[in-house]
């Protein structure tokens, strides 16, 4: 289960959910885990912009991947959904500002 434990974090998490393309991801793997090439056959984009997508939700522990081998031989990395719930609300948002390292821009 996913527990968020500081303001980068909770920055992190919130803006991994904060793209359609990543949101439909979590969809299609809280049924399953997947490999790449079925997710971007069922999102309909590259494989490339689809990498992009799955790093920012790896980087934010969404979702893990693993290397599996297929029925035909070849090795394919498969990404699973990581259980999360996460309750946002103001106390929340309060606890975790003091740990906030990011900088305003």
């Amino acid at each position: 289960m996913k527990h968020i434990n500081s303001g980068d974090e909770l920055l992190l998490f919130l803006e991994a959910l904060s793209n359609p393309h990543r949101m439909r991801i979590i969809s299609i793997l809280s049924v399953e885990k997947q490999y790449v090439s079925q997710l971007a056959r069922e999102l309909s984009i590259s494989r490339p912009l689809l990498y992009l997508h799955l790093q920012k939700l790896e980087e934010a522990k969404i979702v893990t991947s693993s290397m599996e081998l297929l029925e035909s031989g070849k090795a394919a990395k498969y990404y699973k959904l990581n259980q999360f719930d996460v309750s946002l609300n103001e106390q929340l948002i309060s606890r975790l500002v003091p740990t906030l390292t990011h900088k305003n821009k």
